[in-house]
């Protein structure tokens, strides 16, 4: 079982992203307290707290952060240079997310082969992105994805027809030490990626964003050493099959558009959002002390 802190974040996030599905509708115009509330079915008290639990920030706050020029601030004021960040090993056994992450990819003939031959557990989880399905061999997570937008079924095949060959068997008990790395933090949290290695490079570079701050997907080709490959590096990055972990949500578009994203763009949009709160809250925290 997840923790009680990870269950209120998986309710909140379905709070989320309704209001984002309002926040939408209005275009751009801004929706007060009272009436935000009021479409969610929801007292403004009520709604207000929710909101500051999962962001500790204000809705009016938040609706700054989930705007559509959102990326756009993050673009201009927080962009990672990913050749320095590379060069400075901030890669595969850098920190992420505040725990310790520790990876290793399949070689190129073990990918070639579908997962022939591997059994991989997998299991539902709540997460503060709604639900998240997990999948993992004995070597850690090699999947990891979310069907709030999607749907159960249609998350569960994603992931799954990526290893025709494999042999799925559900078993929570054996990722679940991973998942709760993942979600809550706490403990460490190995990867088993499998992938073409075209798409290992890009998954590498995408560790070396921090928290917070995005990239480009021209800047990640660059940083992969092929700069004209931008339309491989957006085909690698949409097949990432860790989501949130290998944190593709911070690659976005040369222009500050969102770009797409593999589990849906409210989610995008809703992990960007939760990730600036968090690292505007730390930034604040270190100029006060």
């Amino acid at each position: 079982m997840m923790t009680t802190d990870t269950r209120e974040d998986a309710y909140h996030y379905r709070v989320i992203a309704r209001a984002i599905a309002e926040i939408d509708a209005a275009g751009g115009e801004r929706i007060g307290l009272d009436d935000l509330a009021g479409r969610l079915g929801m007292s403004a008290a009520h709604f207000q707290r929710v909101f500051t639990q999962w962001v500790g920030v204000s809705p009016k706050r938040y609706q700054q952060y989930l705007a559509l020029g959102h990326a756009r601030h993050l673009l201009s004021q927080r962009f990672t240079v990913l050749e320095v960040a590379l060069a400075s090993g901030l890669s595969g056994s850098g920190r992420l997310h505040d725990l310790f992450l520790r990876w290793e990819a399949m070689t190129p003939g073990e990918y070639a082969q579908g997962g022939a031959g591997l059994e991989i557990a997998w299991g539902w989880f709540d997460s503060p992105f709604g639900p998240a399905i997990a999948m993992g061999t004995q070597r850690g997570l090699c999947g990891l994805g979310f069907a709030a937008e999607t749907g159960e079924p249609e998350a569960f095949d994603d992931l799954a027809r990526r290893w025709p060959r494999a042999t799925f068997v559900e078993d929570r008990a054996l990722i679940e030490p991973w998942v709760h790395a993942a979600f809550d933090g706490r403990g460490e949290a190995a990867l088993h990626m499998i992938g073409a290695p075209f798409q290992i490079k890009v998954w590498e570079a995408l560790l070396a964003i921090p928290s917070g701050r995005v990239t480009t997907y021209s800047e990640i080709a660059r940083a992969v050493g092929n700069p004209r490959a931008v339309r491989a590096v957006g085909t690698a990055v949409g097949r990432n099959p860790v989501s949130w972990l290998i944190p593709c949500h911070r690659a976005i578009a040369k222009s500050g558009g969102l770009g797409g994203y593999h589990w849906g763009l409210p989610v995008k949009r809703a992990m960007l959002a939760w990730e600036t709160v968090r690292a505007d809250a730390r930034m604040t925290e270190i100029i006060e002390t």
